[in-house]
This record gives C-alpha cells, sequence and structure tokens, in this order.
C-alpha cells in the first residue's frame, strides 16, 4: 500500500552553488533543492534516470511494483544517503519508486554535473564508492534477515534500523512516521502480524507509543540477538 500526500516541491532551483553537506563540499556544483511533504513521489518507476539525490533531511523508502501489481519495500534511506545513482552506471529508466515518508528536503544532482565531481575530486568519489558498498551490504544483511529469520525477529531489526539504533546517542529513538501496513510490506508479513508483535513488544517495553509516534527501547535489541 503506497503512503498518499501531496507532493511538494519548494526550493531555488537550478542554484549555481550549494553549500557544504555534513562532509561533502557542494560548492560550484550545480543542483536543485527540492522540499517534499510527507507521501509526495520523489520519482516513480520507469521514469528517465537523469540525476542522482541526495537527503539532506528526512526519510525516503524505495519501493517496486511488479507485472501483478504488488509493492514492495526494498529499502528506506535517511538523511545523509544518496539514491538513484544507477544513472551513473547507464540506467536509463528508473527501477524503484523514491517516496519521502516524513518532511523531506534532497538535491536532485544532475548526471553529468555529479560525474563531473567524481572526475574532479578523489575525496568525493572515495564516499560515493563508500556509501554504496555499505548499503549494499545492509541490501544483503535484508535478503539474508528476509530468508533465515522469523518474523518477530525481522519486524525488530527493522524497527531498530529505522530508528537509526547506533548511529545517535541516547536510550531512545524515534521512529518515522509509518503506517502498519508499510512496515508490513518492509518485514515482509502481514498487517495482522505486525500489530500483534507491535503490542507484544510494547507490553515488553521495548517500545513505546505516545503523541509524536514510536519511540524504540534499547532492549528490543534482545528480540534479534535471541538465539
Amino acid at each position: 500500500m503506497a503512503l498518499r500526500g501531496t507532493a511538494r516541491a519548494v526550493a531555488k532551483r537550478n542554484q549555481p552553488s550549494v553549500p557544504k553537506t555534513n562532509s561533502i563540499e557542494w560548492e560550484d556544483v550545480r543542483a536543485e533543492r527540492i522540499a517534499y511533504d510527507p507521501g509526495a513521489t520523489i520519482f516513480s518507476q520507469g521514469q528517465p534516470a537523469t540525476s542522482v539525490i541526495y537527503i539532506e533531511k528526512g526519510s525516503v523508502r524505495l519501493s517496486v511494483v511488479s507485472h501483478a501489481g504488488k509493492e514492495a519495500v526494498i529499502a528506506v534511506l535517511d538523511g545523509g544517503d544518496f539514491f538513484g545513482e544507477g544513472c551513473l552506471a547507464g540506467q536509463s529508466v528508473r527501477t524503484a519508486t523514491a517516496t519521502a515518508i516524513s518532511e523531506s528536503v534532497v538535491m536532485r544532482i544532475g548526471r553529468q554535473e555529479i560525474t563531473r565531481k567524481l572526475h574532479a575530486e578523489e575525496s568525493f568519489a572515495d564516499f560515493l564508492v563508500s556509501h554504496i558498498v555499505k548499503r549494499n551490504i545492509r541490501m544483503e544483511e535484508d535478503l539474508i534477515d528476509q530468508l533465515f529469520n522469523s518474523t518477530e525477529k525481522r519486524l525488530a531489526r527493522t524497527l531498530l534500523l529505522l530508528a537509526q539504533f547506533g548511529k545517535t546517542d541516547g536510550p531512545r529513538h524515534a521512529l518515522p512516521k509509518l503506517s502498519q501496513e508499510i512496515l508490513a510490506e518492509m518485514v515482509g508479513t502481514t498487517r495482522t502480524r505486525v500489530n500483534f508483535f507491535m503490542n507484544k513488544f510494547r507490553k515488553l517495553g521495548f517500545i513505546e507509543y505516545n503523541a509524536s509516534g514510536v519511540k524504540v527501547n534499547n532492549s528490543l535489541l534482545g528480540v534479534v540477538l535471541a538465539d
């Protein structure tokens, strides 16, 4: 089930220079900075692949739809992640749909522009290659998780990853707002099963519900580590 929402692109377009973001120097890079509302589509499966996109803030999910109309979530990305880089390897069309989960700001950089930066800056090329390798490792781990672990463990791991466990300090981590239908797609199960285990995790104190959404406690890690 796809997220619903109204697309909103509110950004300075075709900027001649984009400031430094995190550890990346974007000076002299022509790009579009675009803001999206939750549920807005950044690009759709089958559209021309002409740019690489960098997430400045927010969360984005990548999903694919089969010929039979079945949708599957293949990745959830956060601030500091790239996506759409397949165009650098000759990919002519998008193989997935990118949807903003939360209010997000992204930078859309044309293929020729980012290719120029890759050739001009060895440090940036190293950074992008490292990012791609780490994401491939993560996707391999996701596949192994899907093949060999129980629904309960898969859901626990998904919640920990969404809460960026290990990336930030503090015992609690907030989740981006996701429906149980989307969680079910990510885990590879039904909404009923997700609801059952979410209630179980809440009763055990592994997660908490409040006005702002869901917070994940470090104790949830015990579910993933259990034999």
